[in-house]
């Protein structure tokens, strides 16, 4: 049976609970264990997928096509191991499913209350499919004290008393804030927090502190006598140089053997941090030089928008050696201009994904500049579309060339996606389908054109990524662009829907419908990303 490992959150959002999960998981796994982890998010909405970017950074996709937390990328990245529907929940699908349940009548009639009704739906969450793994780490989303988590903290406060003795574990991230009037670190603010958990009948068994400097011995002793935990499951979380340096950072400090010790664990494995050792060597010393690479989006002012991307950045960096200096441009701001001055700098451009209409025109400046200037070019989602409906205008000169999800002027290069296959399933979708959970979403298999430049990266010509995209490329004009110099070097196993487009005779150009960002990871860089800083390393070299 697994151990479950609950993380908890207080004083503050944005202390990292997400990251500690991860690394505490890359900790166990170095350590030879098997590892799972979940997100419980308190909010209402179903699932994040239609939120705004601005509100609650990217959506990352499964490969079984749920829309989760972000926070599950981190998890992915960490430990190598894919996450799945069944890893993160929110209130908004707990009560849809206990509304569903309730209208068929399995409750035989009873008032539905969050108690058991509420509790036991979470519960159920934690605990299925779990697998053959020896820790299942669960991660609350938001702080303690949240009107909104109580039914979470109750729901783990009941596991915690019915599984066996010795198979739960509470650690509780709180903040230890340094008050420089005073020229002190102030332990008030974690006493705090833990009370208020402790009152709702929760006792944290480990405390990670954040702190931006070191934690005295003295307020250590005073954490653990207030909090009544052991002055040695007092762990310090300090700032890091990477977020790839936690895993070293918290090893250090004694998180991994803390929980073990906590666990009954005697004479654990020892850590094989080897590879977290290697990472963080080239990222401290990237020997090759440094590359600028400039990202053109919608949601450029809120950095986690584009979380995955961004880390897929780091990972090429990782893969080649050389530090990656990101810009980010709003799109619609370079709309605006004909002066490309911001890109002169960049040695290679990306295009993210995204909605809407708003910034199209400036993505389409992107992708011209990148094309004319020969500067290597990646295109993802809406970013291969925009690359599309540039190489229609100014190669196949369809001058009206747009897509469908901007209106129905022009020709339509990208139109609305009606129908597509799912392994044996057939789905279909019209404009007036719900929003949410609607898109192409999750891994699909592609076929890619023989001596490619993406088949060439990819060591292969059968492909599987993960997509989230309502609009796709229309085959009809395939040909035509063919002809222009637009190759569809990549298609869905049955030819209907394109998936990758590059330009043969350009330094470094493709476009992809789907996400290659979500599957990368630092140990294990994605190959497209890989080849795509390796690209802007070689123009590096010719400025």
């Amino acid at each position: 049976m697994p151990r479950y490992i609950f993380i908890t959150g207080g004083v503050v959002s944005s202390l990292g609970k997400g990251l500690a999960s991860a690394a505490l998981g890359s900790l166990l796994q170095s350590r030879g264990y098997k590892v799972r982890l979940r997100k419980l998010d308190p909010y209402l909405n179903v699932d994040p997928g239609t939120m705004s970017p601005y509100q609650h950074g990217e959506v990352y996709v499964t490969d079984d096509g749920a829309e989760t937390d972000l926070d599950l990328g981190h998890y992915e990245r960490f430990t190598g191991v894919s996450a799945a529907q069944s890893d993160n929940v929110t209130t908004g699908r707990i009560y849809s499913n206990i509304l569903a349940a309730e209208r068929r009548g399995d409750y035989l009639g009873a008032t539905v209350q969050v108690i058991p009704h509420v509790t036991n739906e979470i519960k159920n969450f934690v605990l299925s499919d779990a697998g053959d793994v020896d820790f299942v780490l669960c991660e609350v989303g938001g702080t303690v004290g949240d009107i909104e988590g109580l039914p979470f903290f109750e729901a783990l406060r009941q596991l915690s008393q019915e599984l066996p003795r010795g198979q739960t574990c509470f650690l509780h991230v709180t903040l230890l804030p340094y008050i420089g009037a005073a020229g002190e670190m102030k332990t008030k603010p974690t006493q705090h927090s833990v009370k208020e958990l402790r009152s709702i009948g929760i006792q944290p068994d480990i405390l990670l502190c954040r702190a931006d400097r070191p934690v005295q011995d003295g307020d250590r002793k005073k954490i653990a006598r207030f909090c009544n935990v052991r002055e040695s499951a007092v762990i310090q979380g300090l700032d890091a140089p990477s977020i790839y340096d936690v895993p070293l950072a918290y090893h250090a400090e004694g998180l991994d053997k803390e929980v073990l010790n906590h666990f009954g664990v005697i004479n654990p494995p020892d850590a094989d941090l080897t590879r977290w050792w290697d990472i963080s060597k080239t990222l401290a010393n990237p020997d090759a030089g440094e590359v600028n690479i400039a990202v053109v989006g919608k949601y450029t002012v809120l950095p986690d928008a584009y979380k995955s991307i961004s880390e897929a950045l780091v990972h090429g960096g990782i893969a080649n050696r050389v530090k990656v200096n990101v810009t980010w441009i709003e799109a619609e701001e370079f709309e605006k201009s004909d002066d490309p001055h911001v890109l002169k700098d960049a040695h290679a451009i990306l295009v993210p994904g995204g909605f809407g209409e708003r910034g199209a025109e400036g993505k389409i400046k992107a992708v011209t500049f990148a094309r004319t200037k020969k500067v290597p070019y990646f295109g993802i989602c809406l970013g291969m579309q925009m690359a599309v409906v540039e190489a229609a205008r100014n190669m196949a000169g369809i001058e009206d060339a747009s897509s469908s999800e901007f209106g129905e002027d022009g020709t339509n290069i990208v139109g609305l996606m009606t129908e597509w296959v799912r392994g044996n399933e057939r789905l279909e979708r019209t404009k007036d389908t719900d929003l949410g959970g609607t898109m192409r979403l999750g891994a699909y298999p592609a076929l890619l054109s023989p001596n490619s430049r993406v088949a060439e990266a990819y060591g292969t010509t059968q492909i599987e990524e993960r997509h989230r995209h309502r609009y796709e490329v229309n085959v009809d004009y395939k040909e035509q662009l063919e002809a222009a110099g637009l190759h569809f070097s990549g298609v869905s196993p049955d030819g209907i829907l394109p998936e990758i487009v590059e330009i043969p005779d350009h330094p470094w150009f493709v476009g992809v419908q789907y996400h290659p960002e979500l599957k990368s990871r630092p140990f294990d860089p994605h190959p497209l990303f890989k080849g795509f800083v390796k690209a802007a390393l070689d123009q590096s070299r010719l400025v």
